[in-house]
């Protein structure tokens, strides 16, 4: 039985408006991913996708990955990061290499993608991602896998997503100043998008919806591969938001009664359900009826799926998602929002849950780490892990960064 030492170690960071969250697989290549540690910490510095204070930020990416490295017995050098915002847009393009050899290899597969990349872009922003789509070889289209095969000329239509440079250095930044390396931003649709999806909904066409805090991120597939990604700023810290203004409660309480109490279709809470209500100051709590919390609820949560309707129309592909919306994500979980989800779509709505990794229970089946395990995936098929083994090059290294961890925290 081999030990850590003989496998890979990857690391997937979802940098997200309400939490960081740090992810460490290890796998052999081939097998699939097994989750051995995860990091969380509450983030401060983040909003609607981007970054609002460094300070904060860095704090948490750091408390963040010290838990996960305690948890996984590994010492952090790199990572696979989320980013997200509205400042992410979305491009298809066309690129054309000569075959060097009159046989495609992985090279020539590189050129092709950079030719297609080499697009005109403002300035101040920048290709953040890209994904081939299919490839055709002297005239001949709808290829897969064009690797070993014959011809003279290859071309490839590629799906590139681009960011704000400024949006894309301060994420960058915070996450070095940590000390680590990035080894790739990847957009948080099409992460959750590698985690939750199956090949028949990829192929059939589908709309990946993932409600975060402060972002909803979309990505849409058809026949196999991504067509479209968006990320719309509006998320679940809006109907936190929605809570504390309508019920007159502070924040940290609409939050908790969100969680417990929330429903996103008011027709599932009963009328004569009450709960309470703190109050602010040292008013005494009030009683208020869940149904009345509910339609508050499904206010907001119809107004996020209007706009992914209204974003799924006006990219075109609205027609041939004919395996329906996947939804992903803390805010998926709400009760209702499924049914409702439904309603306003006319189409199959699923929870989609992290697929094709074993391991820690408390990632591999909640939807909250759909983005963190998509990076993991999207990691392991990538080359330069720089990771280093469980003990970081001596136990004592790993008792230095316990008793640290304990004195920041006690």
């Amino acid at each position: 039985m081999k030990t850590k030492n003989d496998k890979q170690l990857v690391v997937g960071l979802d940098i997200g408006t309400s939490k960081v969250v740090a992810i460490v697989g290890e796998y052999e290549p081939g097998e699939p991913i097994e989750v051995i540690g995860i990091g969380t910490h509450v983030s401060r510095g983040m909003k609607r996708g981007s970054v609002v204070d460094i300070e904060s930020t860095v704090h948490s990416i750091q408390r963040a990955v010290e838990e996960a490295e305690l948890m996984a017995g590994c010492d952090i050098r790199s990572v696979y990061a989320s980013i997200s915002g509205s400042h992410l847009e979305t491009k298809n393009s066309h690129g054309t290499a000569a075959i060097r050899d009159r046989e495609v290899t992985p090279g020539d597969l590189d050129q092709v993608l950079e030719a297609a990349s080499a697009v005109a872009i403002p300035a101040d922003r920048k290709v953040l991602y890209k994904e081939s789509q299919e490839y055709r070889i002297d005239g001949q289209d709808g290829i897969r896998s064009p690797v070993g095969m014959s011809g003279v000329r290859l071309e490839a239509s590629v799906h590139l997503v681009t960011g704000a440079a400024a949006a894309v250095q301060n994420i960058s930044k915070c996450i070095q100043r940590c000390g680590l390396t990035v080894d790739e931003l990847v957009p948080s649709a099409v992460a959750s998008a590698k985690s939750v999806l199956t090949d028949d909904e990829r192929e059939l066409g589908v709309c990946l919806v993932d409600i975060g805090a402060g972002t909803t991120d979309i990505s849409i597939y058809t026949q196999g591969s991504i067509r479209y990604t968006k990320s719309l700023p509006v998320g679940g810290d809006q109907v936190t938001n929605d809570i504390a203004y309508g019920v007159h409660t502070p924040t940290a309480h609409a939050e908790e009664i969100k969680i417990k109490y929330a429903c996103a279709l008011a027709q599932l809470a009963h009328a004569e359900e009450t709960i309470q209500v703190p109050s602010v100051g040292d008013r005494p709590p009030r009683r208020l009826a869940r149904q009345s919390l509910a339609q508050s609820v499904q206010a907001r949560y119809e107004e996020i799926f209007e706009m992914v309707q209204d974003e799924l129309r006006r990219s075109g592909y609205e027609s041939l998602v004919a395996a329906g919306v996947v939804l992903t994500g803390g805010a998926s979980r709400m009760e209702g929002a499924l049914e409702l989800a439904e309603e306003i779509f006319h189409k199959m709505v699923r929870i989609g849950v992290p697929q094709h990794v074993s391991g820690l229970g408390e990632v591999v089946s909640n939807p909250l780490h759909s983005t963190g395990v998509g990076l993991l995936l999207h990691g392991s098929r990538s080359s330069g892990m720089r990771v280093s083994g469980p003990s970081g090059g001596s136990v004592g290294g790993l008792f230095d960064k316990l008793f640290g961890w304990v004195s920041k925290n006690f």
